[in-house]
């Protein structure tokens, strides 16, 4: 079967930064999404940032009748990081579900402000810029390690009405940098289940060689996790990989994007189709990319070649998926629901697959 291709909204970018605006005058990326099908209604959580040179990172809201074209809600944050916590330093890619009448959002944060990123070698975000002066000439040993080395963890607020909020805390291990954390919309057999993605789990103790997929269920969301690599690295277009956006039930399975980070540094998105009574188990995947950067402001921006989706939504047979360009931009791209899911259950994942998901940790 032919390979399904995301279809890139001709308007896009949708969202950018706005240039008097001091808490996103740089970036509006890399935005959650929601449908609320009473209001017929598109909310849209994005990552924001302005110039300052600690680079502090915000929440911002916006709204959209078709999915297309989004205003925002209001010139300030939707979410600032706090004076003091361990989100202080920034709250980045967002992912959004709904629990009855109340949404749960995670976030990437650090204790420390990011800085100018990309400037810094990729993956390396020890900064001690901005950390309190007696501690600049030399960090002792015995500091924890997401001072030392700002490592990202994924931190967990809940909303009703986007007005008030409970900054419930940190959903993962301290120790980990652990960033794309995504929780599935509903339980299963009664128990919670999360996406993860942690870094340094890599190596034959992990099996995986590069970073990769992670799943874990659990009672409460904020507990210590048992994970279990569910997905690595399989093909060309792919080396480290990591959960995109929030898993959306359908009759064939949990319809669940990721994206792939191939040898070229581009950030390119595939899909996995997992089963719905236990989605520890991978029954399709498909073997070529949905979407790459070929867009100028995807290849180029704060980080080069990244199309990187955190948000999708399901509107009659149309998947709507929201995607940050370059980490400067919001866009959006779209595809038929029926024939991605055509095209997925035209690769099931042979139960002789090397998948390593009985890996656990």
């Amino acid at each position: 079967m032919k390979s399904v291709k995301l279809k890139k909204y001709a308007g896009n970018p949708i969202l950018g930064p706005v240039a008097d605006s001091a808490w996103q005058a740089s970036v509006v990326t890399n935005p959650a999404a929601w449908y609320d099908e009473k209001a017929d209604e598109f909310i849209m959580i994005y990552r924001a940032a302005g110039h300052d040179d600690k680079h502090l990172v915000y929440l911002g809201m916006a709204k959209s009748k078709d999915g297309f074209h989004f205003e925002r809600c209001s010139t300030e944050p939707l979410f600032a990081p706090p004076e003091t916590g361990a989100d202080m330093g920034c709250m980045e890619d967002p992912r959004i579900v709904k629990f009855g009448e109340y949404f749960f959002i995670t976030y990437a944060a650090r204790m420390n402000p990011p800085g100018k990123y990309w400037e810094l070698d990729k993956g390396d975000f020890s900064n001690t810029t901005y950390v309190p002066p007696h501690f600049r000439e030399k960090l002792p040993e015995e500091l924890p390690i997401a001072l030392r080395k700002n490592i990202t963890s994924t931190h967990l607020l809940i909303t009703k009405n986007f007005k008030e909020y409970w900054r419930a805390g940190r959903m993962t291990d301290a120790t980990v940098d652990d960033r794309d954390v995504i929780i599935f919309p509903e339980k299963i057999n009664g128990k919670f289940y999360t996406l993860h993605r942690p870094m340094s789990w890599t190596g034959p103790e992990y099996g995986t060689q590069f970073p990769a997929m992670w799943i874990a269920a659990c009672d409460d969301l904020l507990e210590a996790k048992r994970l279990q690599l569910l997905a690595k690295a399989e093909f060309p277009w792919e080396c480290k990989i990591g959960g995109s956006t929030p898993p959306l039930k359908t009759k064939d399975g949990w319809l669940t994007l990721y994206h792939g980070v191939g040898p070229d540094k581009y950030y390119r998105t595939g899909a996995l189709l997992l089963d719905l009574n236990d989605p520890t188990k991978v029954l399709c995947r498909t073997p070529d990319w949905l979407m790459e950067p070929d867009q100028q402001w995807e290849t180029q921006g704060f980080y080069k070649g990244v199309a990187f989706p955190c948000g999708n939504v399901i509107k009659g047979d149309t998947l709507f998926v929201y995607y940050g360009g370059g980490d400067v931009v919001c866009a959006v791209a779209t595809c038929s629901v029926s024939e991605l899911l055509a095209y997925l259950k035209a690769n099931p994942v042979s139960e002789k697959s090397e998948l390593a998901s009985h890996a656990v940790a």
